[in-house]
């Protein structure tokens, strides 16, 4: 096989990969429509842009998993049509996907070289277990991996598993590492740790492609913002360009206040929801007490695995309760299950919509009449009119993006699919909505309508309880909040109190500075 060029050998600051005019359609839409942009060695480029702007389509044409219907793609100056998934590897692109594909069996050294082990001598041709954890020690030492080649997958968290696609990466002499999504799912110290990695790439002079709707995190890594709409090229934005709003004035072509639900239209009324000592199975012995109150928007802070979402399973009747007593409007209400929280008006959006919020095989307007058929039953047939009529209605009222109920939700966007779980519960006069990460994995523009819609609901009585990890989604959108540290509340912040520095104090179970929140 060729050998790659030595990068080395060139100027630092050349471009080594140049996209020009680069063309790609479906079936009449276009994905990409002549984007061109420039790589150079040790660059770090934040690529943002709105779901269905052209990013995926980009990375399957640098991956050679499509080809392009048009443009070129330059590496080390020579020009090519389309790559192949084989021209790709050899030239050193590597990809870091959203959704990990790793092996919970094989441990950290078997992951990374999947499929390319070096093998003893012999007729057996057994894998050469020895060579092969000594060859990813010193991957592992370069990204300042706090585990050893032979931990086994199953025990890392989440930002030790994108340390591990990191490794395999690098274990191929990745030129360029595309980080697609790397920390929708991470909380705030892992982040860091892989921003951290980020910048050990840049030093050792190996180009990343950041893509992350967390845009401060692109204004803490990116050397250089491309900005993506539409499928064309929106603008760039040079390091002292860089701030969260020209991001999004780039992105969607105007000015939005993301992080901002708008204001309440009164103040939070009588309590609707009561927890008082509610054990749950992760924490048996740390019960928590909260109140949720009519027209408010409580917001559920704390660090990844704090107890959160064990919280949320158990109001919604998913998990059993082991003690403690939940109250709607003063009566003491039994759990049992789901169907038990659905008919005292208590909905979930769940954190994973994909894999527990909706039905993807199916159309728009049968995922929002599920839960409630019997309303648009008659003589025990389903009404696929009354489907359609109230699909219809969630359809107008949430702005779905879609000429038709009968789309397949598998076709929508992110944020179209969560207002989908959304429509099914609107359609069914909540009183208490809990929403589970309600903008992981959303573009800006849509996270600013599902923050209205949260503010909607709550002025029309609804009471909310939103749990999130993102720092500036928390202060930005709730009323009140709640930070979780153990599986206990370890405190409460009201508006006038709100700042990180106290979120992460109570999050790290200690006391807030409140004689210094604004």
């Amino acid at each position: 096989m060729k050998s790659k060029p030595d990068p080395s050998d060139a100027d630092a600051s050349a471009p080594f990969l140049v996209l020009s005019g680069v063309k790609k359609s479906y079936t009449g839409v276009r994905a990409l429509n002549g984007f061109s942009m420039q790589v150079a060695r040790g660059e770090v480029i934040g690529l943002v842009g709105e779901n269905g702007a052209g990013k995926s389509t980009l990375m399957k044409i640098l991956g050679g998993v499509i080809a392009p219907d048009g443009g070129t793609i330059t590496i080390d100056g020579k020009a090519h049509d389309a790559l192949t998934v084989g021209e790709s590897m050899a030239a050193g692109i590597a990809f870091v996907h959203q959704e990990l594909n790793l092996f919970d069996n094989l441990d950290v050294a078997g992951n990374v070289y999947i499929g390319r082990e070096p093998l003893r001598n012999g007729w057996m041709r057994f894998v050469d277990r020895s060579r092969l954890h000594s060859e990813v020690a010193p991957l592992l030492e370069r990204l300042g991996a706090n585990f050893t080649p032979d931990t086994p997958v199953s025990s890392l968290s989440l930002a030790q598993q994108q340390m591990v696609e990191v490794a395999k990466a690098l274990s191929v002499d990745a030129r360029l590492v595309i980080l697609d999504e790397p920390t929708s799912s991470l909380p705030l110290a892992e982040t860091d740790r892989l921003l951290e990695v980020i910048a050990g790439l840049k030093a050792a002079g190996i180009a990343v492609i950041f893509i992350s709707h967390r845009l401060h995190e692109i204004e803490r890594a990116a050397d250089r913002v491309v900005a993506l709409r539409d499928g064309e090229l929106a603008g760039t934005l040079e390091r002292d360009e860089i701030s969260h709003d020209r991001m999004v004035k780039l992105m969607i072509g105007r000015d939005i206040k993301a992080w901002n639900s708008g204001d309440p239209q009164a103040a939070p009324g009588d309590v609707v929801l009561s927890a008082k000592s509610v054990q749950t199975e992760a924490y048996p012995l740390r019960p928590v007490s909260l109140d949720l109150r009519k027209g408010e928007i409580l917001g559920l802070a704390g660090l990844v695995g704090a107890g959160r979402t064990e919280l949320a399973r158990v109001l919604f009747g998913i998990d059993p309760m082991l003690g403690g007593t939940v109250s709607i409007a003063g009566e003491p209400i039994r759990l049992r299950d789901a169907s038990d929280a659905v008919s005292r008006g208590i909905f979930l959006v769940p954190e994973d919509r994909k894999g527990a919020g909706i039905l993807l095989g199916l159309p728009i307007h049968q995922n929002i009449s599920l839960p409630d058929l019997k309303s648009h039953a008659k003589r025990f047939f389903v009404s696929q009119r009354s489907e359609t009529e109230a699909a219809e209605t969630q359809r107008k009222n949430l702005g779905i993006r879609t000429p038709t109920v009968s789309t397949l939700t598998s076709t929508l966007s992110g944020g179209n699919q969560q207002k989908v779980v959304l429509a099914k519960w609107l359609a069914m006069k909540p009183r208490v909505i809990i929403m589970d990460e309600p903008t992981r994995g959303i573009d800006v523009g849509a996270k600013a309508e599902i923050y209205r819609l949260m503010r909607k609901l709550a002025d029309s009585g609804v009471a909310v309880l939103m749990i999130s990890s993102d720092m500036e989604e928390v202060i930005g959108v709730s009323d009140r909040i709640a930070v979780m540290h153990e599986g206990a509340i370890s405190g409460f912040l009201d508006h006038h109190e709100f700042s990180e520095e106290n979120i992460l104090l109570l999050a790290v179970g200690k006391t807030a500075n409140l004689a210094g929140a604004a």
